[in-house]
């Protein structure tokens, strides 16, 4: 695997590893009150099918007050939300925290631009847990 460079998709750097990143994350979640899902432990359960894969976890997360309004003006962004942001490593040991850029998302889905402040909390998010 390696970064998603223009595909709508961001990646950022960790400087710690898989599972610290995805604790770091949930506890930045927790602490705001965000709803968290749902956690994909993807490499876990390749690993229950007798296969290998880098640690990757996909952490599902959002929060209704938020995303209700940016579904309402765009109801084709509910194929994108829950908001995803996915903790992976790729094969050189290096971890990166991955989510769907702002700008794709709008484009996508004709998010008015007043509503992508709903969602805009990604960015930080990723920054945040992989710092």
């Amino acid at each position: 695997m390696t970064p998603n460079r223009g595909k709508g998709i961001v990646d950022v750097p960790s400087n710690h590893s898989v599972d610290q990143t995805v604790q770091r994350l949930r506890g930045i979640l927790e602490a705001k009150g965000v709803t968290i899902f749902a956690l994909v432990d993807h490499s876990g359960e390749a690993e229950k099918a007798g296969l290998k894969m880098p640690p990757t976890k996909l952490l599902i997360f959002g929060s209704p007050k938020a995303g209700t309004p940016v579904m309402l003006a765009a109801p084709s962004i509910a194929i994108d939300f829950p908001l995803k942001i996915l903790i992976w490593e790729d094969s050189q040991g290096k971890v990166w925290v991955s989510y769907n850029s702002l700008a794709y998302l709008q484009e996508r889905h004709g998010v008015p631009q007043e509503l992508m402040q709903n969602i805009a909390v990604v960015e930080t998010l990723a920054a945040k847990a992989g710092n």
